[in-house]
């Protein structure tokens, strides 16, 4: 029997085509994995499926759940038709979990929909944290108390919980390093086996390797079937231009939340014109440092230092010269644009209002900077733009402030070889033109002459 049935599936913005006549079907423990470059619309199939799409996208075709059709129908009708039959773990984390919650009670009302009985649904969630990889410890924290990847597999607990016949999973392995992506192809393999079927919207080709399924390909907005999956394509990047004078100097900085040690005793130095890799395991505080460094999270002890001149702890009492000086690239890009303005002007913002450029000089700057992140169509809503678009839309924003140091957190998680080759290309201009000192977060290989690892238990880079 069939659980999800997809025909004729179209999505357009407007005259925009996001998908031209998709068809696909999964059957109970089928695996499709769906491979496809930044933009050719893996989320907005991802949420068709679940008879869902952003704002401004209009959806024609058919889409039927276990034999209920899906588009056309209310929210309110959705919900019954959905609850226990499919679950959809999309790219940003932020959009399933509920940042005033602490994450283990709010997994338990979940799993209500299908678990009768106080005991049975803490049973349940508790499997599904374990399930996904997760600390029981982590059942009292708030989302903002998690790592990028810890968000990650927290989001897919909140699928797990109440045993779906479908999973939709929207790049799952982005937030993951090495070993915990092992860990999510081997759960993945054990669920398709269990009967589970599996829709992998992904450009990681070593998880598609590894899920034992069928492999088709988005290309030019339609499903084409994809005889095997390729190699991945190892980048290096271009050659480093020699490092000047220190710009950032970090000295005993410690972060804490509460009870709770995030980073201890961490030390820093950035030449100008350099390139460094901070890398290590999801939950290490990789995202922490970043954070403290842009003044989004206050550090406990420490000292940061721009040319010699110690920052205020928080973002809001740093002056504008200060602000533009250390520039942060969210991990979750998404969360990092406002969904009401257009995603041009917001780019544009950070050349007008840090440097002073004017309106038509920012938006004219904005513009070539997002061309040559092969991004030509930003004078839209982030709703309306992919989750890889988006990635290099904010490093774009950053890039236009001319920052001293530049942090990039996880900004190649959810884009293909080619974009990413291209962004890596982007980045080391800036570093050569300006003299900027990028330091870019990452579970992957590094892409930077020096790496400097965090260990979860012993904060400082060794």
């Amino acid at each position: 029997m069939t659980v999800l049935e997809i025909n004729g599936l179209s999505a357009r913005a407007g005259e925009t085509v996001l998908l031209d006549d998709v068809s696909l079907s999964l059957e109970p423990g089928r695996v499709l994995v769906v491979l496809g470059a930044s933009g050719t619309g893996k989320t907005t199939l991802g949420l068709a499926a679940t008879g869902q799409a952003r704002p401004g996208i209009t959806l024609s075709g058919s889409v039927e759940l276990a034999g209920s059709p899906l588009l056309g129908r209310t929210a309110s009708e959705l919900r019954p038709a959905r609850a226990g039959v499919v679950g959809h773990l999309p790219q940003q984390p932020s959009a399933v979990l509920d940042p005033v919650r602490r994450c283990g009670p709010v997994l338990a009302e979940l799993a209500a929909l299908r678990h009768r009985g106080r005991a049975a649904r803490l049973a349940a969630a508790r499997t599904a944290l374990a399930e996904s990889g997760l600390d029981q410890a982590l059942w009292r924290r708030f989302p903002h108390q998690l790592s990028g990847g810890q968000q990650q597999r927290m989001a897919l607990a909140t699928t797990l919980v109440n045993r779906p016949r479908v999973l939709v999973l929207d790049e799952p392995t982005s937030g993951l390093d090495a070993a915990n992506r092992a860990v999510l192809a081997a759960r993945l393999t054990e669920l398709s086996q269990a009967g589970t079927a599996l829709l992998i919207l992904t450009h990681d080709l070593m998880l598609a390797r590894a899920v034992d399924g069928d492999v088709a390909e988005l290309r030019d907005h339609r499903l084409v079937p994809s005889p095997a999956v390729p190699e991945p394509v190892r980048i290096d990047g271009p050659p480093p231009p020699s490092p000047s004078s220190p710009v950032l100097v970090v000295r005993g900085l410690a972060v804490r939340a509460g009870r709770t040690t995030l980073v201890e005793d961490f030390d820093l130095e950035l030449a100008a014109g350099s390139r460094t890799t901070l890398a290590g395991a999801s939950g290490a505080g990789k995202t922490t440092v970043a954070r403290a460094l842009a003044g989004l999270t206050p550090p406990s002890a420490g000292t940061i230092e721009i040319d010699g001149v110690r920052l205020p702890r928080l973002a809001r009492r740093r002056t504008r010269a200060q602000l533009r000086a250390v520039q942060y690239v969210h991990q979750d890009s998404r969360a990092s644009f406002d969904e009401f303005r257009d995603v041009l002007d917001q780019v544009a913002d950070t050349a007008r209002l840090l440097r002073g450029l004017s309106r038509a000089d920012a938006l004219f700057e904005a513009t070539e900077t997002l061309r040559s992140l092969g991004i030509e169509a930003a004078d839209r809503r982030p709703g309306l733009l992919s989750g890889g678009q988006l990635q290099r839309c904010a490093v774009a924003r950053a890039l236009l402030a001319q920052p001293k140091v530049l942090i990039c957190d996880e900004v190649t998680s959810a884009l293909d070889a080619a974009n990413r080759t291209r962004l890596l290309d982007v980045l080391a201009t800036a570093v050569e033109r300006h003299g900027t000192a990028l330091l870019m977060i990452s579970h992957d290989d590094a892409s930077a002459p020096l790496t400097i690892t965090m260990r979860a238990t012993q904060r400082s880079p060794k």
